[in-house]
Formats: structure tokens, C-alpha cells, sequence
């Protein structure tokens, strides 16, 4: 059978070089569309089963972030549900994998894809229960569906939580299913209890066409959407300027902003504490939501984050800033390993979309324990 590479499919994001040989196959890892981020891969090989195979990532040190490859290892599955790490190696010029597939039809990615299709799913899935309202607040620029889900039963005060605004972080979506599936779970007393105070505005997926054109960070205008809350416009970024419209006509009590870490391989919240106006308040809420987290999930870590000189601390573009700063409410960032999460790895799997899932769950708790001081 002939070799075959191809990534004309939902997310899907290669350049094949040469594939002579499944022993020296050549790639280079496209960047985004109408931008120069690149990082995320995902393709489908063909006809290499039982053949020890070498794929060279020949621009992996020009990709935007070269310390994501150290440690890493690419994920791969032959049905597109189960996926597996695969060994994988960085010279500091070149990435490779090795991998000797079972199977004649392999996918291999950056991460475990969340596609479009799923997204879809799991809108029209949540909104068959009677606590959940979905709602259109606009098109993305190419035009697909940007929907939030609101999740109540009783409850008026606001918690709000976004994901995806860079597109290649698909673990942000999957801990999304999670918090979803628990919040619409009738039978869990967390939920309930929770619902009965608060009401969840949910956009699972703020960057639609970045997902299926396979970008890391940008939209199909090449925006990267968490640099664009001061001031977004129709023409450049709609997916903000429609839910930052919503936000100011509900208000907000807490915010998450959920993403995935190239380089860090663990769990964190990066919050608001540099901002001219951060208040006590904030702070003593920043500390109880990392104190309940952890004891909801031993993922989730405080002692390993970003450098308090980080530059993003202050700025204002960003989504998390830019809420705490409006709404002077608990405002965070939320990170998630590509590689594994280094205080509970997994061999098999490292960090994958299931225990994204997992976290997604166990945030509702540490947002319970806060929601008394709200």
C-alpha cells in the first residue's frame, strides 16, 4: 500500500516534505491561517502498518513555542476516540516521532482533538434538560454558529466561563464537557446546590474557525482573540465583541477562562493580582478558589505558574484582565498541560480529554466554595 499523508479533514494541519520512505518521513508544521503562530499538527497516515516509522518535524525550532517540544511526546489513534502518547524526541532543531503503527490508517496530533462536530453534539445534547438554555449570540467571520450555554435552575448570580479562544487548545473544551455533563447531572447535590445561588453562562467554543481550520491561536481574520478585549470590532474579532456584549448585560461574579499551556507541565490559575485596582477581595477569593480546587482535584496545583513578571500580568487585552478589571470580580486564567500533568503522570495517555473532563467536574466544586462570597 502506498503512503499517504492527508489532513483535509475538521482541524486537521500538516506539510509534507517527502514520504518516500515510512523510515524518513519529512514534515513541516503549517502555521495558522492568515498568521504566523504554528505548533498544531494533526494528519492521518496511511499504509505504514508494522513499519517502524521516523516523522522529522523539520521547523519545530521556529515554531512559536520551541519549549513545548521538550518532554513532549504526540498523541496518536487509529479510531478517533482512543488516543495514546507515542515516543517522541527534540534535538533542539528537529522533532521526531517513532512509532510503528498496528494499522494501515493512524491519526497523529498535537493533542487530543475536540471537533466541530462534537461541539455540536454536546450543544444539542445539554439543551434537552430543563436547566439549560442555549442561545445564539452571533457568527463567527466565517459564519458558523458562536452559542452560549446557560445553565440554572434558580440561581441569579453569574459565573461565567469561556473556551477555546486559542482554537489548538482543545483540552479547554473537553474540561467544558465535563463542567457541563456534572451541571446538568439532577441527581448531583454540588450542582443543585450551586444552581440554586448561581446561573453558568457557558461559551464552550469562543473560536469556531480557528478549531476546524486547525490554528493554534488566531481566527480565521488571524486575530489571537485573547488580545483583543479593549476593543473588538465585527471586521477582526466578532466571537469577543458579541460575548463581552453579553457579559455586560448579565453582569459578572466570577470568571474563567479556560486554556492549554504549551511548555508547563501542570495544572494552575494565573489571576489578577497586578492590576491597578485589584482589591483585597479579589485576592482572598483568588486564594479560597486554589485551596478548593485542590482539595476537589489533586490535579490542580498552586506551587508551579507563571513568573509574577510575566508580561501579560497587566495587560488589559486579555480576557481574565480585562474582566477582573470591568467587573472587579474573581477573574482567572486557567491552564492545562499539552505534555502531562508532572505531579500525576500517566505514561499511557498523559494529559488527554478525559481527565480534562474530570477537572472540568471537579471545578464546580471549588466554584461552590466560593460562591458564598461572591
Amino acid at each position: 500500500m502506498t503512503l499517504k499523508i492527508s489532513s483535509a479533514f475538521d482541524s486537521g494541519a500538516i506539510e509534507v516534505l517527502s514520504i518516500d520512505r515510512a523510515e524518513d518521513i519529512k514534515v513541516h508544521i503549517r502555521a495558522d491561517s492568515h498568521a504566523d503562530f504554528r505548533q498544531w499538527f494533526h494528519f492521518r497516515l496511511q499504509g505504514a502498518a508494522r513499519q517502524p516509522c521516523r516523522i522529522r518535524f523539520l521547523n519545530a525550532a521556529k515554531c512559536t513555542y520551541v519549549d513545548g517540544w521538550k518532554e513532549y511526546r504526540a498523541v496518536a489513534s487509529y479510531d478517533r476516540r482512543r488516543w495514546f502518547r507515542v515516543p517522541t524526541s527534540f534535538d533542539g532543531e528537529q522533532m521526531l516521532i517513532e512509532h510503528t503503527p498496528e494499522r494501515n490508517s493512524v491519526y497523529y496530533a498535537y493533542f487530543e482533538p475536540y471537533s466541530w462536530e462534537r461541539h455540536l453534539d454536546l450543544v444539542a445534547r445539554v439543551a434537552e434538560s430543563p436547566r439549560v438554555r442555549v442561545r445564539d449570540l452571533g457568527s463567527s467571520i466565517q459564519g458558523r454558529d458562536l452559542s452560549i450555554v446557560t445553565v440554572s435552575s434558580a440561581g441569579k448570580r453569574p459565573l461565567w466561563i469561556i473556551a477555546r479562544q486559542h482554537p489548538g487548545e482543545t483540552m479547554a473544551e473537553w474540561f467544558v464537557e465535563g463542567m457541563l455533563e456534572r451541571l446538568i447531572d439532577p441527581s448531583d447535590p454540588v450542582s443543585r446546590t450551586l444552581l440554586a445561588e448561581a446561573a453558568f453562562h457557558v461559551v464552550p467554543n469562543m473560536n469556531p474557525d480557528g478549531s476546524v481550520l486547525g490554528n493554534l491561536r488566531t481566527n480565521a481574520a488571524g486575530a489571537n482573540l485573547n488580545r483583543e478585549w479593549m476593543s473588538p470590532s465585527l471586521e477582526r474579532s466578532p466571537e469577543v465583541l458579541h460575548v463581552r456584549a453579553a457579559m455586560r448585560e448579565t453582569g459578572v461574579a466570577a470568571f474563567l477562562d479556560v486554556h492549554g499551556d504549551e511548555a508547563l507541565p501542570y495544572v494552575f490559575v494565573d489571576g489578577c493580582e497586578r492590576l491597578p485596582g485589584f482589591t483585597p477581595q479579589q485576592g482572598e477569593l483568588q486564594r479560597a478558589f486554589a485551596a478548593a480546587f485542590k482539595r476537589a482535584s489533586p490535579d490542580f496545583q498552586d506551587a508551579h505558574g507563571y513568573p509574577d513578571d510575566k508580561e501579560t500580568k497587566v495587560n488589559l487585552t486579555l480576557a481574565s484582565k480585562h474582566v477582573g478589571d470591568a467587573f472587579g470580580c474573581l477573574s482567572l486564567t486557567l491552564e492545562m498541560p499539552f505534555k502531562d500533568n508532572a505531579d500525576l503522570p500517566d505514561v499511557e495517555v498523559g494529559w488527554n480529554g478525559e481527565r480534562s473532563k474530570r477537572l472540568g467536574a471537579a471545578a464546580v466544586e471549588a466554584l461552590l466554595a466560593v460562591l458564598p462570597h461572591l
